[in-house]
């Protein structure tokens, strides 16, 4: 009878920020938009090397792509604690839908160059330099109980996911049939879904707790002593740069290895990007159904550990199956090591700080990745992809060695946070 209500109650569980409207309407709206993503980024890595057939050009396009979250993102993270995310949210997946159909328009027209490419790349880096730290924020207005918050951040992750899964697959077979500009229409037009969402919901007005009349210096400069003055967001922040700087890169380089060591062509290109996406929401789904954060410091210390291993085997394997299997386990420990991270963070993390904090995860995330691109596709000219990710694969256990070293430091640092927020009580 027990283990029955247990299994009722999964579901439940898993799904429990359902119940807020505006968190329903954000999900479906950035499910249709995010399978229309990963198609786009799929037919770029599909397009730059058949227009170049240069590893260094596959990493300098995914540099150009993440370079202005470097730039941009500190300073956008002091600005999203002060404007309305609702707002800033709407203009930011506007103008990339505009990007979507300028680069659709290129492609059918016969025009499009690789300067063409870098340089909407780069806007559209700029402008996600403001839109992904506002999503992450924006999480908090969607969902009222802070304890359903791990869970929304989750479900998140399992929609990026679920969208991976499904967007390579459907860019593979449209490349084959349509060219590249098809992925990038149906791109854009998917982009209507989320900002129709966005308009729909009911926001209630936010008073934003950082003064206004503060330059933006001092209030970047405030962000960054509150970050990395606390050792367990310092900590979880350095080892998602590590990862996002040599274990993620390797997605830029798929298409060498779909070519070149598994001899397929585009559809092959969609199933390895498909079983990273498996991987990755079957872990995301698994991070949904916990119901606290208490032990992911732990599971953080695995992660890269699991996404190295696989990186390591998948640099030596030349067999579709075997690619296919580690590819899956590298999706999952990437996942986790992001998702895992974000939680930490969103709960750890003064109100006051939030936007800068999690600017700063972006930056994290998205800024450390063009540098590793642009030294994967270097590399990867010079000694080969496959030698590349095996270097990059022993780089990530590396890291994750030293954070488990440094965990019960961690601990002892979080326990009077968790214990003020009420996630632990004081025994």
């Amino acid at each position: 009878m027990e283990a029955a209500q247990d299994q009722a109650r999964k579901p439940r569980l898993l799904f429990r920020a359902f119940k807020y409207r505006n968190y329903r309407l954000f999900f479906s709206g950035q499910s249709t938009s995010l399978i229309g993503t990963w198609m786009q980024r799929t037919a770029m890595g599909w397009l730059v090397y058949r227009l170049t057939d240069s590893p260094f050009l596959l990493g300098f396009v995914g540099f150009a792509d993440h370079i202005p979250s470097v730039l941009i993102t500190p300073f956008a993270g002091v600005l999203i604690d002060r404007w309305d995310r609702h707002r800033v949210l709407i203009v930011t997946q506007t103008l990339a839908m505009l990007q979507a159909f300028v680069m659709a328009a290129l492609i059918f027209t016969g025009a499009v160059q690789v300067w063409h490419i870098i340089s909407l790349s780069l806007f559209l880096g700029a402008v996600n330099s403001f839109d992904m730290p506002a999503r992450q924020t924006f999480v908090v207005e969607m969902v009222e109980d802070r304890r359903v918050l791990g869970n929304a951040l989750a479900l998140n992750s399992s929609m990026v996911q679920a969208a991976r899964l499904v967007g390579p697959a459907l860019a593979g077979m449209i490349i084959a049939f349509a060219g590249e500009g098809g992925c990038f229409l149906i791109n854009a037009v998917s982009y209507l879904a989320v900002i129709a969402s966005l308009l729909l919901m009911k926001i209630r007005p936010v008073q934003q707790p950082e003064a206004k009349n503060s330059g933006i210096i001092h209030g970047l400069k405030e962000g960054l002593i509150y970050a990395f003055g606390f050792f367990p967001i310092k900590s979880v922040i350095l080892l998602l740069s590590l990862v996002s700087l040599l274990g993620l890169p390797y997605v830029v380089l798929m298409p060498i290895f779909a070519r070149d060591i598994l001899h397929g062509g585009p559809k092959v290109l969609g199933f390895l990007l498909g079983a990273i996406g498996i991987g990755a929401l079957s872990s995301a789904v698994y991070l949904a159904a916990r119901k606290s954060v208490l032990g992911l410091p732990k599971i953080l210390a695995f992660a890269p550990v699991l996404l190295g291993l696989s990186l390591i085997v998948f640099s030596r394997s030349h067999t579709l199956w075997l690619s296919l299997i580690v590819l899956t386990l590298s999706g999952a420990g990437m996942i986790v090591q992001f998702t895992a991270t974000n939680t930490l963070l969103q709960t750890i993390v003064e109100d006051d700080k939030r936007g800068r904090v999690m600017s700063f995860y972006t930056l994290a995330f998205m800024g450390t990745y063009p540098l590793g691109s642009l030294i994967e596709g270097s590399l990867a000219s010079r000694i080969g992809a496959p030698d590349t990710l095996l270097i990059a694969g022993l780089c990530c256990i590396l890291g994750a060695a030293v954070f488990a070293w440094r965990l019960p430091k961690f601990r002892k640092a979080v326990r009077p946070v968790y214990v003020r927020k009420g996630i632990i009580t004081e025994s």
